[in-house]
């Protein structure tokens, strides 16, 4: 077999991998987001929402969690970055079992599969707020991404660069020394 064939072929399959949603997102859903959910009923519709935590609330059989839906990106993830401020509305999502909320805890990124139930009425600050609820199948609690700051100390002008005097390396890969 070539290899000019095979080694682009692998490359292109590797790229493809990175941008999957994990196994357990995976699927078809209903392309409707949480703020048209609430105007237009769809019951039943199966879902894939997700967003940041509000509140985590367990409850005898079940926990709800209260969530700042955001636009989910190619591998399932909620949208992050310069785009955090595009919501698509809050939500609710209840899934049965206990689900401790010091790890669910606020502002971490979950996504959802689940049906629309209906809608609940919460009450943010002085407005009445009616959320569209879904009954949870997945609940997957992303890991948090630190965001590292690399910082070069020598800055761009380190060793080596430009003409000038001293070691470094000069036109033709090779030392020199003085100015050229």
């Amino acid at each position: 077999m070539n290899v000019r064939l095979v080694v682009p072929f692998i490359a292109v399959l590797s790229l493809a991998a990175c941008a999957t949603a994990p196994k357990p997102l995976q699927g078809q859903f209903n392309p409707i987001a949480p703020n048209q959910a609430v105007n237009v009923p769809q019951p039943g519709a199966l879902v894939r929402w997700g967003g940041s935590i509000i509140e985590t609330t367990p409850g005898p059989d079940q926990t709800c969690f209260q969530m700042l839906g955001r636009p989910l990106n190619a591998s399932g993830r909620p949208a992050s970055g310069s785009s955090s401020d595009d919501t698509s509305g809050r939500f609710i999502a209840c899934r049965s079992g206990f689900y401790d909320p010091a790890v669910f805890q606020q502002g971490r990124e979950v996504t959802f599969i689940g049906k629309i139930s209906g809608t609940d009425s919460a009450r943010i600050g002085e407005y009445d707020y009616r959320l569209p609820k879904i009954d949870a199948d997945v609940v997957y609690l992303w890991p948090v991404v630190r965001e590292v700051q690399v910082v070069d100390p020598w800055g761009p002008w380190g060793p080596g660069w430009g003409p000038g005097w001293g070691p470094g390396w000069g036109p033709y890969w090779g030392p020199r020394w003085g100015w050229w």
